[in-house]
């Protein structure tokens, strides 16, 4: 009932009497990785997937599989700051020039475009704003171009979207989070076309983010009880918005549960669930939102997110500390903001610990 966990990193092959594709750890096709990624290629309806050491890892090697010297990418300003940092820092040092763009105006990915340009890149739901940006525009417009469009879902997990039904090339995944759901491991994913797929595999081989086969066998306990965990954690974070809403010392809720929430058209369209993350933005700015996360004692305060318990952090240092504040106020990070991957504790432990971190940070901005 249980896949075994296959250590082993060499395989026997090779030989003249031997067609087969040679296995071994670096090129990523132990028996526990094959296994999983079967398995998350099924989940995304994809052809192809591949596991690899990192979010990161797949984000960065699907990128280098699509540029080269002298080639351009255009990219939605809303991203995970090390997906930023790595697009502002290591793509231009292999010649590779990014132009970052707002997600959710169509005619400026068209704008940008360049006779070198080689690929699009959206985020959706971004992080840590949890905003729904629309891949059918963005699709549209590589499509023209015959360029691929990437797009990072990790906040949402296949099972709340799947961007390869609505125009995306490639899908990327920090597997750390959701999809491994315990924080106990670290892991990323690719998946889409064949063709594509094989060609950050070629990278994989190169590079050598391969994924331990530990990890792979965790990643694939997690994935067995996906559905139920985003269930417990889309019907917690639901309930603690509407709590939340209008409780002292509280500017913005920011959950896709919610009616005013900003897309909620286009969230009902694409999504089949709001997910886990909630964000806060706290009246009384950076110190209210410090004496917060000071206070907790249930939920911890910690820099991922996706795991069954409740997690907090502060995107201005932590995902986007390497932004200066007046980018991140631009990408819907403002002073005082908290993101909450709300996780499957009691939700009253949870109400009366958030209630804790309230009552702190309403005590520091009193006048």
């Amino acid at each position: 009932m249980v896949p075994p966990l296959v250590r082993s990193a060499t395989f026997h092959g090779g030989g003249p009497d031997d067609p087969g594709q040679l296995l071994y750890a670096r090129y990523g096709n132990t028996p526990n990785a094959l296994e999983v990624s079967r398995k998350l290629a099924l989940l995304e309806g994809a052809e192809d997937s591949l596991v690899l050491g990192s979010g990161m890892a797949a984000i960065s090697l699907t990128l280098l599989a699509l540029v080269r010297a002298g080639d351009h990418l255009i990219s939605s300003s809303e991203i995970y700051g090390a997906t930023r940092l790595f697009m502002e820092r290591e793509l231009p040092r292999r010649g590779v020039e990014v132009t970052f763009v707002d997600a959710s105006d169509a005619r400026g990915w068209r704008r940008e475009l360049r006779p070198r340009t080689r690929g699009l890149y959206l985020e959706t739901p971004t992080n840590p704003g949890i905003r729904i940006r629309d891949p059918r525009p963005v699709a549209a417009v590589a499509r023209e171009r015959g360029i691929p469009l990437v797009v990072d879902a990790t906040f949402a997990t296949p099972l709340l979207l799947q961007p390869l039904k609505w125009g995306a090339d490639l899908v990327v995944h920090s597997a750390t989070k959701y999809l491994g759901g315990h924080s106990d491991l670290c892991a990323g994913v690719i998946s889409g076309g064949s063709a594509m797929v094989e060609e950050v595999r070629g990278m994989l081989r190169l590079y050598g983010p391969s994924l331990d086969p530990q990890a792979a066998w965790l990643l694939d306990r997690g994935i067995r009880t996906l559905g139920v965990r985003m269930a417990g954690h889309s019907a917690n974070a639901t309930e603690l918005a509407a709590w939340l809403d209008g409780q002292s010392g509280v500017e913005r809720v920011i959950h896709l549960s919610r009616e005013d929430h900003p897309d909620r058209e286009v969230y009902q369209e694409l999504m089949s669930g709001p997910g886990g993350m909630l964000g806060l933005v706290l009246s009384g700015g950076a110190p209210a939102a410090a004496a917060f996360c000071r206070a907790l004692r249930l939920a911890a305060v910690a820099p991922s997110l996706g795991g069954v318990e409740t997690l907090v952090s502060l995107p201005g240092l932590t995902s986007h500390r390497s932004l200066t504040l007046d980018a991140r106020r631009a990408i819907g990070i403002p002073d005082g903001f908290v993101r909450i991957s709300v996780g499957l504790e009691g939700v009253a432990d949870l109400k009366e610990d958030l209630a804790r971190g309230l009552h702190a940070a309403g005590r520091l901005a009193a006048p």
